[in-house]
C-alpha cells in the first residue's frame, strides 16, 4: 500500500489586478517590475494612504512631540510606537504587492493581512483617543500661554491622522476578510 504524501497545491489563476506590468511608453512597457494596475485598484490606493499617514504621524510625533515626550507620558510612546510599527509593516506590504503579483494574491487574502489591518486599526484607534486626552490635559494650557508653542497642533494633527488611519485599517480588514472568506 503506498501513500503518496501530497501537501495542498495551490494553483495561480492567470488573471490578476496587476495585468501587465509596468508603463507604457511609445510603444514599449518600461519599469515592468513594478505592477501600476495595483497601485490603481483600491487595496493599493489604501495602502499607500496607511503607508504615506503613518509616515506623516511618525514624523509630527519625532520632530515635535520628542521633546515633550516626558509632559505628554505614555499617550507619546503608544502613539509612536503604533506609528512606527505599522508605518514600517505598511510600507513592506506595499513594496511588496507593487513588485510581486504572486505575493499580492498570496499575501493579501490571507490571514495575516486581515489580522495586521485589525490590530492596526485597534491601536491606532485607542492610541489616537489617548494622545487626544493628553494633548488637551497636558499642552492645552501652555500652548494658550505661549503663542509660538508648536507641539500643540502638531500632537492636535497626529492624533486627528490616527483616528483617520485608524478607520482605514478598519475598513481595510474587512475588505480583507471579504476576501478571506470568499477564498480569493
Amino acid at each position: 500500500m503506498g501513500m503518496n504524501n501530497v501537501g495542498p497545491v495551490i494553483r495561480m489563476s492567470s488573471s490578476g489586478t496587476h495585468g501587465a506590468g509596468g508603463v507604457g511608453c511609445c510603444c514599449f512597457r518600461c519599469c515592468t517590475c513594478i505592477h501600476v494596475e495595483f497601485l490603481k485598484s483600491l487595496p493599493g490606493i489604501m495602502k499607500i494612504g496607511e503607508t504615506l499617514i503613518s509616515g506623516l504621524i511618525q514624523s509630527l510625533l519625532i520632530n515635535y512631540g520628542l521633546r515633550y515626550s516626558s509632559t505628554i507620558g505614555s499617550a507619546f510612546e503608544g502613539s509612536l510606537t503604533t506609528a512606527s510599527a505599522c508605518f514600517l509593516t505598511s510600507a513592506l506590504l506595499l513594496a511588496c504587492y507593487a513588485v510581486s503579483e504572486k505575493t499580492y494574491r498570496l499575501i493579501r487574502s490571507s490571514l495575516f493581512e486581515m489580522m495586521f489591518n485589525s490590530v492596526a486599526c485597534f491601536l491606532y484607534l485607542s492610541s489616537a483617543s489617548y494622545l487626544a486626552f493628553a494633548t488637551k490635559v497636558f499642552l492645552t494650557v501652555e500652548y494658550y500661554v505661549k503663542p509660538a508653542f508648536d507641539v500643540y497642533p502638531a500632537m492636535t494633527a497626529a492624533y486627528i491622522l490616527s483616528g483617520v488611519v485608524g478607520v482605514l485599517h478598519g475598513a481595510d480588514a474587512y475588505i480583507c476578510y471579504k476576501q478571506y472568506k470568499s477564498g480569493r
